[in-house]
């Protein structure tokens, strides 16, 4: 019988690979040797890219980082950074010395949207729970009360052309309550989508005419596409139900603006992937799909919660709209991200997608 091997111990950029935080590796020459798949997604550039160039072409180096002592670590912490590819990241970072190798500096760059810290799963759970009582409060209270008064009405007697009326206020509104519910059970249902290769352009031009024949009359919707781009793993109908939200989303965004843009973007980024987590391999991620809008974006307070439930920056809102587009991408596979980039900025949601296998 022969002897058990001794799994062989693990090489750094498998250490790395696996660590949940964006990581960078820095030489003695001040240029990037290494960054892991999480740097990759924060910083929207591939470890390619990135590699033999200085840290600072490709994010802007906080404050004091610069004046550091020599062969001493550094640390900044929630620091809003412009990054080279376009937008800010709020980001704890934090440098240290690589010990036995001198010169070699290891960099961690914690997004503060990406992770939590400790004790905020905790806070963004009861944030959920006690918007969905408020919420829910608020939007079957008004109904249930004009129901009630049509009822009473009713039981006192009308003539027929009010009883019809009063009739059809309650059928009304008992159909608003229902679809309210029919809402919320999306969260719920855990079957799993079927991801099939799709030629993305056909669908997204059938979002693009049902948008501009309904909540988009009045603005422009522009494309920029890649037309070598292969197919993506989707599901149509999840798919064309995300697209069209982020296109309302961002019609509703740009409702105060003098001139109403909505751009349709898309691209192949090389290098793009999840990594690897228990059961699954690291998962690519080069079908870039981006919705832009002109519009102020998000308030800073909610930027960070925007995919959370209950979370909106409308006063009507109910914030169930980008949470479940969140669950639809991360049940086909792949990721939602939000940012204000460009100059003068605008407002970018960002889609991730798995490419079909070739």
């Amino acid at each position: 019988m022969p002897a058990p091997q001794t799994p062989s111990r693990p090489h750094f950029a498998e250490l790395l690979a696996a660590l949940p935080v964006p990581v960078v590796l820095v030489n003695p020459a001040g240029l990037i040797a290494y960054a892991n798949s999480e740097a990759e997604l924060l910083l929207n550039i591939s470890e390619r890219a990135m590699q033999g160039q200085e840290l600072g072409a490709i994010l802007a180096l906080p404050a004091g980082y610069r004046d550091r002592r020599a062969g001493l670590g550094f640390a900044a912490y929630d620091s809003v950074i412009d990054i080279a590819r376009g937008g800010r990241v709020r980001i704890d970072f934090i440098e240290a010395m690589v010990a036995d190798h001198p010169g070699w500096r290891i960099i961690t760059l914690h997004h503060g949207g990406a992770s939590r810290r400790l004790g905020q799963s905790d806070r963004v759970a009861a944030r959920s729970a006690v918007g969905a009582a408020a919420m829910l409060a608020h939007e079957i209270k008004n109904p249930l009360s004009g129901i009630r008064g049509a009822a009473q009405l009713l039981a006192n007697g009308v003539d027929a052309g009010d009883s019809q009326e009063l009739t059809t206020l309650i059928v009304t509104e008992v159909d608003r309550i229902a679809a309210l519910i029919d809402r919320m059970q999306d969260f719920t249902d855990t079957r799993p989508l079927a991801p099939a290769p799709h030629n993305i352009y056909p669908m997204l031009d059938h979002a693009r005419r049902v948008a501009l024949a309904g909540f988009a009359r009045d603005v422009l919707i522009d494309e920029r596409f890649d037309p070598s781009l292969p197919e993506v793993m989707i599901d149509r109908d999840a798919m064309l139900q995300v697209v069209l939200n982020l296109l309302k989303n961002a019609c509703e965004a740009t409702n105060r603006q003098a001139d109403r843009r909505v751009m349709l973007t898309t691209a192949y980024r090389h290098g793009m992937a999840l990594p690897a987590s228990p059961g699954k391999p690291r998962q690519r991620l080069p079908i870039e799909l981006c919705v832009i809008d002109n519009g102020p974006g998000a308030p800073a307070d909610i930027a960070d919660h925007l995919f959370d439930p209950f979370v909106s920056g409308k006063p009507e809102g109910q914030g169930l709209g980008l949470a479940l587009v969140d669950k639809l991408v991360r049940d086909m596979g792949g990721i939602i991200q939000y940012a204000r980039e460009g100059a003068p900025e605008q407002t970018v949601f960002r889609l991730l997608l798995p490419a079909a296998a070739r």
